[in-house]
């Protein structure tokens, strides 16, 4: 049977280049999911976070966002404002940093450029502010 694997990649060139594209996909996400230096927590395991002494939420959604509720005590720095504004959390260098967004995705990104500008333990909300929610966080609205 494996022997005629060649004639089969060769028969199906479509099929063999989407096969190594979704491979090196997985490889990339894996390794990336790795090597990040931030931590991914559920809403559970966050709210220990948040209730030690002086770590910082940060909120990194859009300004139009936060109507619909936030963490209580929650900073507010859009994320494509994060890097301009580094100096109003840098006293977070060395407590922890929960980061969260909508879904999850942004504050990704926000996490990693904690990460990179130095701050320690830097933790992503996993699911976001949604997932806060379903797990029957409180939120403030205002």
């Amino acid at each position: 049977m494996l022997e005629r694997l060649p004639e089969f990649l060769s028969n199906h060139p479509i099929l063999t280049g989407a096969l190594l594209a979704v491979v090196g996909m997985i490889l990339f996400t894996e390794f990336r999911r790795l090597t990040r230096k931030y931590r991914t927590l559920s809403p559970s395991e966050a709210v220990r976070v948040i209730n030690q002494d002086d770590s910082l939420v940060l909120d990194v959604r859009e300004d139009n966002e936060i109507a619909s509720g936030r963490i209580g005590g929650a900073k507010h720095i859009p994320v494509g404002s994060l890097q301009k504004r580094m100096d109003d959390i840098a006293q977070y260098k060395d407590k922890p940093v929960v980061v969260y967004c909508r879904s999850g995705n942004r504050s990704a990104t926000a996490a990693s450029q904690l990460t990179s500008a130095g701050f320690q333990d830097v933790v992503n909300l996993q699911g976001g502010i949604q997932a806060w929610q379903s797990a029957g966080m409180p939120i403030k609205k205002k």
